[in-house]
Formats: structure tokens, sequence, C-alpha cells
């Protein structure tokens, strides 16, 4: 059997201690990282990953992040990843404080608006909409870069967009 003298496992080229963590492990690790500390890039990430204990690739971070549905928002102490479960934490302060990051424009059309957001922020913003639970919305769909709000009747659309607008500006 072959024996390594230099600290790594036996099977493979893995230092001892670094763990290919099991996903639920590894997903609850990635968004502990993101609530504790300015995270601007995903190398950034699979580093600090790495340096506790456990080795991601970057195309598995990348798949974690997809279905975490973070996304990338400068803030004040510049651009970092946040989670739409982070962003509801708050609900009416987090979209006030979100989506003037996130915000691009707004359309609307009979009981329906598109939102546009900067890329990959779309699920961020539809997640804190919903959380609001307001009666003007009947739901979202969010994209990459684009969310679908579904309104009650065009009354409820046009109150809505003022309070995004509004909100959007600050």
């Amino acid at each position: 059997m072959p024996s390594f003298t230099d600290g790594r496992d036996r099977f493979t080229t893995r230092p001892r201690g670094v763990r290919m963590a099991n996903k639920r492990e590894r997903q609850h690790l990635i968004l502990e990282v993101i609530r504790t500390r300015v995270v601007a890039s995903q190398e950034e990430l699979r580093q600090l990953l790495l340096h506790k204990g456990w080795d991601v690739t970057q195309s598995t971070l990348s798949r974690d992040m997809k279905e975490l549905r973070l996304a990338r928002v400068q803030t004040r102490e510049g651009v970092r990843y946040t989670s739409p479960a982070e962003a509801t934490e708050g609900r009416h302060a987090a979209l006030s404080a979100l989506l003037p990051q996130l915000f691009l424009r707004l359309d609307g059309v009979g009981e329906l608006l598109v939102l546009k957001t900067t890329a990959g922020s779309a699920q961020a913003a539809a997640a804190v909409l919903d959380s609001e639970n307001s009666p003007d919305l009947v739901g979202t769909l969010a994209g990459d870069d684009t969310v679908l709000l579904i309104c009650r009747s065009e009354a409820a659309r046009e109150r809505l967009s003022r309070r995004i607008l509004q909100l959007a500006r600050r």
C-alpha cells in the first residue's frame, strides 16, 4: 500500500484533515461564511472554505451558490454575496436595503410587473418581495436578472410599482 510521509491521506492527494463535505454541511458552511464576512468572489469563498478544512472545486462551489440562490450585491463594504434567507430576515428593512443595490428598471402591463436587476440578483429580490406578503402581490418568478411580479389587479400593480420605485431610488 502506498503511504505518504508528508501528511497526506493515503489514497488522495488532499492534505490530512481536508474534507470533501457532504452537500448539506458544505452549503451550511457557505452560508455561515457569507453571513460573517464580506466575500467578493467565488475564488475568495473557495479559499475561505479550504482554510476551514473543506476542499471544494470551483464547479461544485458554483453549483452550490446557484442552489442557495446567492446574489452579488454592492454594499458600503464593497461587493459581497448575500442569500435570499439573509435578505428576508429583516423583511421590510431588507427590501429597502437590498432593492437600491439590485434595481435597474421596472416596467409593467396589466397585472404584471417586470423588475430588471443586476446579474445574478433576481432571485434574492424575488425572495424579499415574496416574504413581505403584500396583499397586492400574488407571487413572483425569478430568473438571473429578471423578476416577473404578478399583481392582483392593475391598481395593485400601480401601488406596488410606486413602492418599488420609491425604495429603489433611496
